[in-house]
């Protein structure tokens, strides 16, 4: 389609909208749809093209663009512009985010707010608030099985509430992130609800089937997600008489994008959020948009339409607010989710590293960095304007999907190697520390995921019930070797709450009978405020680890070559226990900052010589940025401690002086 003839089209279906939007202030509204438009409607064509409905619903959509629009708030408009002037802002070395429910971190929404000068304290700038829409209660799928995509759990507050958070977070020069969980709805939705009563037109919102011959069809090729609570990907609904699509549980009806008004409710609810305040919209389960017979009906061409899709919608209304991706696949499948044949992310901005979470842990249980080099090794480069959200826990279980390629060439046998990860991280394995629990295990395949604290996967919940003081200290050490890890990376480091003060597993859900065969609830706490105040206590497990963690933030904020432009480079240092890679900045060629990290229990050695002939460290002292010291060096060696790492830097004579990361302060 020629672009003139998609605006002649534009102005056919601005004539037909609604006199009462005509009359508004729309500017910069129609500058940006004019923009937007033509990428608008071709996706919108190649997806819903061939229906009769087709310009009725583009008229549709076009209208619910034009009333989010006129429902954002001038404070957020007036945001929009300021990140569309400045539009690589979000990649900055500034951001630092901490993920947390409301109600285990504070209770509720307000309690939160209360709380944001102690997330200020630590450095975090940047806070997810995990799913707090309205659920129905024991079947929730902790907050992603959603009955309204327009309220909230009144435990956790008020929509008013999330709008107070918003505004105060504002004003402390902090970013909110929501989920809209974009897969699915709860069976009780109101959408569910009039499907079930026999209403045609909310049964096509979902994928029903009279008998099993489509659903059989489907099911010959679609792995399952819930083996042990949830097996297959149908589920019999006896009040509507059909088989309902529920990849997840039984009770969570997948949505079906085939049908325009499923994109478009969808579309409204995210922008819905978007002018409530979130400056960043989490979407869930987006790998799982699109469900074709004889796929996976994983990572469909068509579920990276939509997303383009829906960023391009936003663009017009929102351009402020930036996509999280969640997508927990295989890294040549994560990458698309930014967008493929493109500078820019025309899909997320933000993406999960899951690669990256799951090989640190192989580093930690196998003690050497093998796997972890050779894996990041095939992460393929991201967009320009695209970042990677790097983390060591989140709410979910560690998934163990490593390229077997990856595991093959480190010389382990791919099955065995899973099987070892597993054992180690829920101390089945003799001499690990680890306590964590198995979820997700699949009997047919043997497949199985991890839950688990990283403290008590790290080894600090067995040191502190032995009494181990070295033990304890060397798990602190490796507790924050980790966190260094994710924010020297490159992208924005998510903190999970409870790490910052090392929390252990959270048992008690064995006692709740509606969360009791969900293991990942031992990861999900409720924080213990009054052991948080031990962080301000010498000689504690809890300042050590919120204080380390500090430091270490300050200093990524004050190092410009943290900052996220791709411009990190993997070091082969022939060492399989160290991880190293070089970080530097396009403008600023002196910041470079050489990132190493001991994986093994004995110091291990870094040789100068490899790097002085690259052009590093041959002039000046070296310094650490993170102590503000100057590491061992014997024979041109650094010496690399257990469980240690280093972010090291050029300290030529009179360059720090003043101190400028303010490094050289203890806490």
């Amino acid at each position: 389609m020629y672009e003139q003839v998609s605006h002649a089209l534009l102005n056919d279906i601005l004539d037909e909208l609604d006199r009462e939007i005509r009359r508004e202030d729309l500017r910069h509204f129609y500058t940006r749809l004019g923009a937007n438009f033509y990428a608008i409607h071709s996706l919108f064509f190649h997806l819903y093209g061939h229906r009769e409905d087709f310009k009725t619903q583009m008229v549709h959509l076009t209208e619910r663009l034009a009333r989010a629009y006129i429902d954002r708030p001038t404070a957020l408009k007036q945001l929009d512009m300021a990140r569309e002037e400045d539009h690589t802002w979000f990649l900055s070395q500034q951001w630092v985010g901490m993920a947390l429910y409301s109600d285990g971190f504070a209770g509720n929404l307000k309690g939160l707010n209360d709380h944001l000068p102690y997330l200020q304290e630590l450095g975090v700038n940047i806070v997810h608030v995990m799913p707090i829409l309205k659920c129905p209660q024991g079947a929730s799928d902790g907050g992603y099985a959603v009955s309204d995509f327009r309220d909230i759990d009144p435990r956790a507050g008020s929509v008013e509430d999330v709008g107070a958070l918003a505004d105060s977070m504002r004003r402390r020069g902090m970013l909110l992130t929501l989920d809209v969980v974009v897969n699915h709805t709860s069976n009780e939705h109101e959408w569910a609800q009039r499907a079930r009563e026999g209403d045609p037109e909310y049964q096509n919102f979902y994928y029903c089937f009279p008998n099993r011959d489509v659903p059989d069809m489907f099911e010959a090729t679609m792995p399952e997600i819930f083996p042990e609570t949830a097996p297959g990907n149908f589920t019999w609904d006896e009040e509507m008489g059909k088989w309902v699509m529920t990849v997840f549980n039984n009770y969570q009806w997948d949505l079906n994008y085939s049908n325009p008004a499923v994109f478009i409710e969808m579309l409204d609810i995210i922008l819905f959020w978007a002018n409530q305040g979130a400056d960043i919209v989490r979407l869930d389960a987006v790998a799982f948009l699109w469900k074709k017979i004889g796929t996976t009906s994983q990572n469909e061409r068509e579920a990276h339409l939509i997303l383009q899709l829906m960023k391009d919608c936003c663009q017009v209304t929102a351009p402020g607010v930036l996509f999280i991706a969640e997508a927990i696949v295989a890294p040549s499948e994560i990458i698309k989710y930014f967008g493929e044949d493109a500078v820019i992310a025309k899909e997320c901005e933000i993406a999960y590293n899951a690669t990256f979470m799951a090989l640190l842990w192989d580093a930690v249980a196998t003690k050497n960095a093998k796997l972890l080099n050779q894996g990041i090794k095939s992460l393929p480069n991201k967009l320009d304007r695209a970042t990677w959200l790097n983390y060591l826990r989140c709410h979910d279980d560690i998934g163990l999907g490593f390229d077997d390629a990856d595991i093959r060439a480190c010389d382990y046998d791919p099955y065995s190697h899973r099987r070892f990860l597993v054992d180690w991280y829920t101390g089945a394995f003799e001499g690990s520390p680890a306590r964590g629990r198995p979820f997700g295990v699949n009997l047919k395949t043997g497949d199985a995921r991890i839950a688990g604290a990283l403290a008590s996967l790290a080894g600090l919940e067995s040191a502190l019930e032995a009494e181990d003081q070295p033990a304890i200290d060397q798990v602190v050490d490796l507790i924050l070797m980790l966190h260094a890890m994710i924010l020297s990376f490159g992208g924005i480091p998510l903190l999970w709450y409870g790490d910052e003060i090392g929390t252990l597993n959270d048992n008690s859900f064995l006692n709740d009978t509606h969360k009791a065969s969900d293991a990942r609830w031992v990861h999900r706490p409720r924080i213990d405020w009054a052991r948080a105040e031990r962080r301000h206590v010498s000689g504690t497990v809890e300042r050590s680890l919120f204080d380390g963690l500090k430091r270490l933030i300050a200093v990524r904020k004050d190092t410009p070559a943290f900052a996220d432009f791709n411009n990190r480079e993997l070091i082969d240092v022939e060492n399989p226990h160290l991880f190293v890679f070089l970080r530097t900045h396009p403008s600023l060629a002196a910041s470079s900052v050489l990132v190493a990290a001991n994986f093994d229990a004995k110091p291990q050695y870094l040789d100068l010589d490899t790097l002085n002939r690259r052009g590093l460290f041959r002039y000046g002292q070296i310094i650490d940025l993170a102590s503000g010291e100057s590491p061992a060096v014997f024979n041109n060696r650094v010496v690399v401690p257990p469980y240690h790492f280093y972010w090291l830097a050029n300290h030529r004579p009179g360059a720090l002086l003043n101190d400028p990361f303010g490094v050289g302060r203890h806490p």
